[in-house]
């Protein structure tokens, strides 16, 4: 046989090495990163205009994302520096796109679509590509991710820094090469730089490399990267500590039975024998995202309360990737039986109701669109306005038509003129003595609201009580808008005309 008629033969015989070195799951990558992104853009776009409503942070994204980027620099060294790289980030996206409810929106849905898909590789990594499926449709169909994926902050995006640093930092673990701790570290840096508490992500990431028992140089690399993105955060953790007032409003924890629901039920999948491979187990990765961020954050609440479920957004990839698991793992025992379809419908039925109600104004704190509209409609022109306190101007000034026949007997300068979000007011006694000024006044109220000891919110409160007696309140998602009518009447009330600095001014009408 000649050499021509055996190299078809010994083609035949070296080929299929060949196509075997090739990376078998190509096509299960696909679907896993594929389904659970088309998942999430499908939910965040369902009813993504909330019936054309605002709340109250994300008004106040798009009143600084449309000043330009020195106005937001100088507004950040008063107030909100923590969010300045997002607000800044979405000053360019206005720029592109305009400034529309939908561009505020719309980064927050592919975000969120991008970390779907980072978890579904992540389960795959971790266990097989049917739980990283699993995985990825069940992060999207979480509630609290449909419902972040859908507001104009910063916390999806953060989530989708920390599901790829989290899979870089899996991948950097058997490979170690520089670049991809590179990856890792200026994911978890960029992360930490739009809300500072990503840095919990990272002691959560310190815990699963050591519960691995992972070789010291990749301790080592780890250690060295962390050190970069703390070095990397130091100063504007610096700069924000002297804006903590901005916490304030948190009492104790917000939504915490949320957090407590599903640290339990992921630790309870942590128990069953789930399929893992790699040198990175998934319960070691999972269990500690999920718990650690939010325990810290309750510990550091004994101090000051700061615990917020958006702020640990991303411990969402921790019960995803420990329900996608638990889930093929039943699907396995259960292979002949109808028990898993029928679990897996009435999980989606329950499902149904929070989706809906997700998509209502109700669902958030306060609603800006609806307060607007009160204070248009019980308004006159020609009234004053004032806000009790101050700072709930902002609650307005999202559509400054809504204000425009109205004088705001408060303001000294306005937001964009002082770089602030609710602008300066007046002295307290310049406050008074424009009041009596006017027989009618629409006052605007947050829901909760504590009185304040300040001078100037102190004067618009005893002013109110001795000069002015309530008409009609008029209550909303989030504020009370109440019209209060002058006394012109001698009443006990009303007090002695020394008793306020307006009181001649008053009685001369």
């Amino acid at each position: 046989m000649s050499v021509a008629e055996r190299g078809p033969a010994v083609a035949r015989t070296v080929s299929p090495p060949v196509s075997a070195r090739r990376p078998s799951p190509s096509p299960a990558r696909a679907v896993v990163v594929i389904a659970p992104f088309s998942l999430t853009i499908a939910l965040g776009l369902w009813g993504i205009r909330r019936q054309n409503t605002l709340w109250g942070d994300e008004s106040v994204t798009y009143q600084l994302a449309h000043r330009d980027l020195a106005q937001i620099w100088h507004t950040a060294q008063h107030v909100d520096l923590v969010h300045a790289l997002y607000y800044a980030l979405m000053h360019e996206i206005f720029g592109l796109f305009g400034g529309g409810l939908l561009t505020l929106r719309l980064p927050s849905v592919l975000a969120m679509s991008v970390a779907a898909s980072g978890v579904g590789l992540l389960g795959l990594r971790l266990a097989g590509p049917r739980a990283g499926l699993l995985a990825g449709l069940v992060f999207a169909l979480l509630p609290q991710v449909q419902k972040y994926a859908q507001e104009g902050r910063s916390y999806a995006m953060v989530c989708a820094l920390v599901t790829w640093a989290t899979y870089a930092l899996v991948a950097a673990v058997p490979h170690r090469a520089r670049w991809r701790w590179a990856v890792y570290g200026s994911a978890m840096l960029l992360a930490c730089l739009l809300h500072e508490f990503a840095v919990l992500a990272l002691v959560a990431h310190g815990v699963t490399l050591a519960v691995s028992r992972v070789p010291r140089p990749v301790l080592t690399a780890w250690t060295a990267t962390a050190a970069g993105v703390v070095a990397g955060l130091l100063p504007l953790a610096i700069r924000s500590a002297g804006q903590s007032g901005q916490v304030s409003w948190i009492s104790g924890p917000v939504r915490l039975r949320y957090f407590l629901v599903v640290a339990v039920v992921g630790v309870v999948c942590a128990r069953a024998p789930l399929a893992t491979r790699g040198p990175v187990r998934l319960s070691a990765l999972a269990v500690p995202i999920l718990v650690l961020p939010g325990l810290l954050l309750l510990i550091a609440s004994l101090a000051k309360p700061l615990f917020v479920d958006r702020y640990v957004l991303y411990g969402n990839i921790g019960i995803a990737l420990l329900l996608g698991a638990w889930l093929d793992h039943f699907r396995r025992l259960w292979r002949s039986s109808r028990t898993a379809w029928i679990a897996a419908a009435a999980v989606l039925a329950a499902l149904v109701p929070p989706s809906l109600a997700l998509r209502t104004p109700q669902s958030r704190s306060n609603d800006v669109t609806a307060i607007g509209a009160a204070v248009r409609e019980e308004g006159r022109p020609g009234d004053g306005l004032l806000y009790l306190p101050g700072r709930q101007r902002i609650l307005t000034a999202a559509n400054s038509q809504d204000t425009r026949l109205l004088t705001d007997l408060a303001l000294a300068q306005d937001p964009v003129a002082s770089n602030t979000l609710a602008g300066v007011e007046l002295p307290a006694q310049v406050i008074a003595a424009r009041m009596l000024e006017f027989d009618r006044i629409v006052v605007v109220r947050a829901a909760g609201a504590h009185s304040s000891t300040d001078p100037q919110e102190e004067a618009k409160t005893s002013t109110l009580r001795r000069h002015f007696h309530e008409y009609e309140t008029t209550h909303v998602n989030g504020a009370r808008v109440t019209i209060y009518l002058r006394d012109h009447d001698p009443s006990p009330k009303a007090g002695p005309a020394s008793d306020s600095p307006g009181a001649h001014l008053g009685a001369m009408k």
